[in-house]
């Protein structure tokens, strides 16, 4: 049975997202919560899992392609049920108890009832073994993918062959003629056996070892025995108890052992690599020779590039969009002479590096701001405007922005008022690392009530950073450096930080941004204070 599958919303009320990678190709088979393409929502790219057991059947979707919600992106052969054909044109099947053994031979081991072999494909139609690139290029050129004989593995269609199949006027490469022995119909990558083997084929399936070149033949029984421990092994590994193969008899039936499953299962998953890393090769190879030019485009000023502006870039555009013109920011400045903070971190720094944790300044400022914000809670705030209400939060999660090949994602440390330095030094690292790599979950990026920038890290004093909306506060950190300082009538170079403050002056008046400044400044000045805390 075919089942289909849309794409979820994976977001809050999201109505589209884009496909950034397939996780899987045509042909592999899938258990229930695997991830099979990564999709990419708000601020994050998150993994989207199979519903159920089966074998990828179609993909709907190519990578970067913005699909709505709700639209079938992939298409399942599932487990257990009869594969649908894929054209209606073809003959019923044949009762397979009245199949004659040796046209049932001559077919091959891997041939399933309904008369078309698992994952196959022929040059007349039925499924198509072929990645998506593939399959959007067999579009561009106009070419039916369904005529095209697939060479890479497992009878896999390559963007090669579809080119082949374009440059021979829409005949495709190796074609047979009437005179010519046709080629064996393409076989999954997880099943395939050597020429050999077909020809030596009998009614019992060989052992797992018989083929060294290849995954070993599915057994394709209706019935197996074995123990319970080992139908467990069978469920945990993934793979159908009736396909693993064995000469054992017991009681006149197959008999199957928890070594035999495990031998199986490593031979598919050997098998599955290695066609995995030569698809890998082959697209590397094809990518090298024919990568995508720029969307470029000549106007009377000159050459321009065009660069499509959507999924985390819109999403982060969207966002300061509506703060920007929703809050009206006031942005307060100051400069802190942060000496003894630079001694302490340098202190304990080696202290953190014994536990195994990199002591950076944000742990410090993590926990000032904090402190000031217990002192002037009006910064931890949000205003209500449907219920015309201002909501001060007295849990503190404070928002870190990390700049990332997507653009800026603010991880949240939740909790902060009750983590110590260390904690914290440990959770930024993380969730930053999660950030950069796309791998960081929305829950990890929501439920801030206060957010920090450094864009001193790249350098700069000062700047206007946008408020987090709907947040009312945001610190940015200026370029940590020596600087020259008055000092009792003398100028003497000390450790600086500037900072400037951004807040939503329908909520925070100005006295209150400065009043906070200071606070904020002089827990930063006298770090020992915050032991207090």
């Amino acid at each position: 049975m075919v089942r289909e599958f849309k794409l979820p919303d994976v977001g809050e009320g999201l109505t589209e997202a884009e496909i950034v990678s397939w996780l899987v190709e045509v042909g592999d088979a899938v258990s229930e919560d695997q991830p099979v393409a990564e999709v990419e929502t708000d601020k994050a790219v998150v993994e989207v899992p199979a519903p159920v057991n089966g074998t990828v059947r179609e993909i709907l979707a190519e990578e970067g392609e913005m699909v709505p919600v709700g639209e079938v992106i992939i298409t399942f052969d599932v487990e257990g049920e009869p594969v649908e054909p894929a054209d209606e044109g073809e003959s019923e099947p044949a009762d397979p108890g009245d199949a004659d053994p040796a046209a049932s031979e001559a077919s091959g081991p891997a041939a399933s009832t309904d008369g078309e072999s698992d994952g196959e494909v022929s040059a007349k139609g039925g499924r198509v073994f072929a990645a998506p690139s593939a399959r959007r290029l067999a579009r561009e050129l106009g070419v039916d993918i369904e005529t095209v004989p697939g060479s890479g593995p497992g009878g896999r269609v390559t963007e090669g062959d579809v080119r082949a199949a374009a440059e021979s006027g829409g005949e495709p490469a190796g074609t047979e003629t009437a005179d010519e022995e046709p080629e064996p119909a393409v076989r999954s990558a997880t099943r395939k056996v050597t020429d050999e083997a077909e020809s030596e084929a009998d009614a019992k399936p060989a052992p797992a070892d018989a083929h060294p070149g290849g995954a070993p033949e599915a057994a394709g029984r209706d019935r197996t025995l074995a123990a319970p421990a080992t139908r467990q092994v069978a469920q945990e590994e993934g793979i159908d108890i009736n396909d693993v193969p064995t000469d054992e008899i017991r009681d006149g039936e197959p008999f199957v052992d928890a070594e035999q499953v495990r031998s199986y299962a490593e031979a598919q998953r050997v098998a599955q690599e290695a066609d995995a890393a030569a698809v890998r090769q082959e697209s590397a190879a094809v990518d090298a020779t024919a990568e995508t030019p720029p969307d470029t485009e000549t106007t009377a000023e000159g050459e321009v590039e065009r660069r499509p502006y959507r999924g985390i870039r819109r999403t982060i555009g969207k966002a300061m969009e509506n703060s920007k013109y929703t809050a009206p920011h006031v942005t307060h400045h100051d400069t802190v002479v942060v000496e003894d903070l630079v001694d302490t971190r340098a202190r304990l720094k080696p202290k953190a590096e014994e536990r195994g944790i990199k002591l950076t300044y944000m742990p410090f400022v993590v926990k000032a701001i904090v402190a000031a914000l217990k002192e002037h809670p009006i910064l931890n705030s949000q205003l209500n405007e449907d219920e015309e209400e201002i909501l001060v939060k007295r849990y503190h999660n404070i928002g870190i922005a990390v700049a990332t090949d997507a653009g800026l994602m603010v991880p949240v440390v939740k909790d902060a008022d009750g983590k110590g330095m260390l904690t914290i030094a440990s959770e930024v690292n993380e969730l930053a690392a999660k950030a950069r790599d796309r791998s960081i979950s929305r829950e990890e990026m929501q439920g801030g009530t206060f957010s920090i920038t450094n864009f001193g890290a790249i350098g700069g004093e000062y700047a206007t950073p946008i408020i987090n909306y709907p947040e009312t506060g945001i610190l940015g950190l200026g370029e940590l450096k020596q600087r020259p300082v008055v000092e009792d009538g003398e100028v003497v170079a000390k450790w600086t930080l500037p900072i400037s403050l951004s807040i939503d002056h329908r909520v925070i008046d100005g006295a209150d941004a400065a009043q906070f400044a200071n606070t904020l400044m002089e827990y930063l000045s006298n770090p020992e204070l915050l032991l207090l805390e």
